[in-house]
């Protein structure tokens, strides 16, 4: 770190500390050269992965794009849509992956969804896949169905 005293480039830490807010460290450092201290303040940068859309636009990932979606789907269900969100938006930043398929998104929330609510989980597929017609509506719904019995 440059001494902003003498601006000599290097500076050893005497003490860190977080503050308050527990998402920036405080550290006392002396410089190597004149010996003045100063303190600075670190910041934690936040990871922003980048969504790829099917137009092939790209956004950065935003929680509430997805609770929309899922708050729609789980309406008047036991769902928590908020803890699915939650834990889509943990997996998405734990991943470490710059870029991420939007449609990786939506499979996940329906993975998600279909572990918790069948309603859920169809009200969201039929918009998230685009269903055409009431025969692909249908055969969504005979998946569901055939799952084997004690599963």
């Amino acid at each position: 770190m440059k001494c902003p005293i003498c601006g000599f480039p290097d500076s050893k830490v005497i003490d860190s500390r977080p503050v308050d807010d527990h998402a920036s460290i405080r550290r006392r450092r002396e410089c190597e050269s004149c010996q003045k201290r100063f303190t600075t303040y670190e910041i934690i940068e936040a990871f922003q992965p980048l969504i790829v859309k099917k137009d092939g636009s790209k956004e950065y990932f935003d929680k509430n794009k997805i609770l929309g979606g899922l708050l729609k789907a789980c309406q008047k269900r036991p769902v928590d849509a908020e803890a699915i969100a939650t834990e889509i938006e943990s997996e998405v930043m734990n991943s470490l992956r710059r870029e991420i398929p939007s449609r990786e998104i939506g499979e996940l929330a329906m993975e998600k969804l279909k572990n918790r609510d069948a309603v859920a989980y169809v009200r969201f597929a039929s918009v998230y896949r685009e269903f055409k017609d009431v025969e692909t509506f249908m055969r969504e719904l005979q998946q569901l169905t055939d799952k084997p019995a004690g599963n």
